[in-house]
């Protein structure tokens, strides 16, 4: 973001400084004229993408709602995650069996 904002107020003044008709006068000329114009397009173009890529993303995890250890992936079962947790130890056997006839009932 920063990056962002610092190519902005560096591009800024030859846009703002430009002419109607496209010719450069001030801060414009001593870029090298219609050569940074052209950087400065490729500039905003990749700049509009990103910001374009960053919102969709945002937006697309707005929806989803990770708790940590206590979410519940999906397709998986509630058995199927009390296997795994007894599988890896978390749960010692008695406790996996009260909870397996406590899901089954």
């Amino acid at each position: 973001m920063r990056i962002l904002l610092f190519l902005i107020t560096l591009i800024w003044p030859s846009l703002v400084f430009a002419d109607a008709d496209g010719g450069h006068h001030g801060p414009g000329m001593m870029w090298g004229g219609m050569g940074f114009g052209s950087i400065v397009m490729v500039v905003v173009i990749v700049a509009v993408v990103v910001l374009i890529v960053l919102l969709v993303r945002w937006l697309g995890g707005m929806g989803q709602h990770e708790s940590g250890v206590h979410s519940t992936p999906r397709g998986k079962s509630p058995l199927d995650i009390l296997q795994e947790r007894y599988a890896r130890g978390e749960i010692e056997k008695e406790e996996f069996e009260e909870r397996r006839r406590t899901l089954e009932s």
